[in-house]
């Protein structure tokens, strides 16, 4: 039995196996591909986002996408957030449930209100 490691996918190494791959479409238009392999291989079950690419003369290439790095909160209320993004532009996200759209306005005032005054408060102290 082949075993596969960790290890061994993290020390640049290539793996083949030999398999069979299934491509297709379901019922939702979505393509699906399969691959099954035929050989005796222990290996340390993985999920991801991927990025897919199929070629015009059936090779499919495969690449894992860099994980999602989310920006952290500089100031937090009880329904919104300010960050600063790795662009260098600030963020002010404000969140509400449906049925209290009636108190937007007034959430939003005091809600930006707040931060505000946590950012002067902090330039202040900074000084």
């Amino acid at each position: 039995m082949k075993r596969i490691t960790k290890k061994d996918l993290t020390q640049k190494q290539t793996v083949t196996l030999g398999g069979f791959m299934a491509m297709g479409v379901d019922d939702k238009n979505r393509r699906e591909l399969d691959f099954v392999c035929c050989e005796d291989v222990e290996a340390e079950a993985f999920a991801g986002r991927y990025k897919v690419q199929g070629m015009r003369d059936g090779n499919i290439y495969i690449t894992e996408l860099p994980k999602r790095r989310k920006n952290k909160p500089l100031f937090r209320e009880d329904n919104s957030s300010l960050s600063h993004g790795r662009n260098g532009k600030y963020y002010f996200v404000l969140s509400i449930d449906e049925n209290l759209i009636d108190t937007l306005p007034q959430i939003l005032v005091n809600e930006a209100s707040a931060i505000a005054h946590k950012i002067m408060s902090k330039l202040i102290y900074q000084k």
